[in-house]
């Protein structure tokens, strides 16, 4: 009986059919094929009960001459099916060697049914600095470009989404000139409508919560490849007064080797979950670059990331705990 069960687990193994049973920070984290998962400085968005997440595609062996982005699905935030490649992109702008496509966010319209994906686009020297837009009609793909520009006038590198609790969509960007801003999205989410706050902070990596009536805001300092202390600020409105910003781990952990791309907010039958989403990046193999996702500790004003472990999550409840 012993041998049986340990074969049949080895094949589901074998298959990718093994089911993760927790987050682990930090760990390659296998998606239903067995492959490390490639959705890097990505975001997500929920469709009635299925998560999707989008992110840059950095495996191994990719053609150079594209940029890529890459879709899973997934019901429970911790086992994720590979949808494919949902962009497969040349050069849209005559942008020249290296150019760059990074930080994949997509939102969906309900009044125009489209999908709609913003990433940053630049030439190699970070001098283009725009918000690129690409749409579909279904959440798996594919991606058609549609235009560049920069939001407001204003140049734009790591961008960052958050969708409010009324379904109103915002996008964040780091403008190297003033800071960060936070701006709403036209009705068609084709374009921005207004600037709602203009944060005079050097960050980028934005990541925006609305929990218990405040709206937290987390950003990473201006160091590269390189991870640094993440900080936070709150406001009651997205408008502002923004606080003063503070650190949201020991800043000699440097954010735990992690930079901020996402706060993902799971409201259940029990409780809510503030989920921190974060990339550990290897510049010299991006393919193994890592993700440590954990949960916030969160209230009143104080957030508070905690020593990465692993973790589970009960989507239903809104409950998480960690691993013994």
């Amino acid at each position: 009986m012993r041998t049986s069960l340990f074969t049949l687990f080895l094949l589901l193994s074998l298959t990718g059919l093994a089911q993760n049973k927790v987050i682990d920070p930090g760990a390659v984290w296998p998606d239903d094929k067995g492959n490390h998962i490639q959705a890097h400085g990505g975001g997500i968005i929920k469709i009635k009960n299925t998560y999707y997440w989008y992110g840059e595609e950095r495996s191994k062996g990719l053609d150079p001459g594209y940029r890529y982005v890459s879709c899973y699905s997934s019901k429970d935030l911790m086992n994720w099916k590979f949808k494919g490649d949902v962009v497969k992109m040349s050069d849209p702008e005559n942008l020249g060697a290296g150019w760059i496509l990074e930080r994949p966010k997509v939102y969906y319209n309900k009044p125009t049914k489209k999908y709609v994906m913003y990433f940053h686009l630049d030439t190699k020297n970070y001098q283009y600095a725009r918000v690129g837009i690409a749409v579909s009609d279904k959440p798996d793909g594919n991606f058609t470009f549609v235009k560049s520009f920069r939001p407001l006038d204003h140049q734009s590198r790591d961008i960052g989404q958050f969708i409010d609790d009324d379904g109103t969509a915002y996008l964040v960007f780091e403008d190297r000139a003033l800071g960060f801003h936070i701006v709403k999205l036209a009705d068609d989410y084709m374009g921005v409508e207004k600037e709602m706050s203009l944060v005079r902070m050097p960050l980028e990596g934005g990541a925006i919560a609305h929990y218990d009536g405040l709206y937290y805001a987390i950003g990473s300092s201006l160091t590269g490849w390189n991870p640094n202390a993440n900080k936070y600020a709150t406001a009651t409105s997205l408008e502002g007064p923004w606080s003063e910003f503070k650190d949201i781990a020991l800043p000699e952990t440097k954010t735990y080797q992690s930079q901020s791309t996402m706060m993902i907010k799971v409201v259940g039958t029990k409780s809510t979950t503030v989920i921190f989403m974060a990339d550990k990046w290897n510049p010299k193999a991006q393919w193994d670059s890592r993700y440590l996702w954990m949960p916030l500790e969160i209230s009143n004003g104080k957030l508070w990331l905690n020593e990465p472990k692993p973790w589970s999550i009960d989507i239903k409840t809104g409950s998480y705990k960690f691993s013994n």
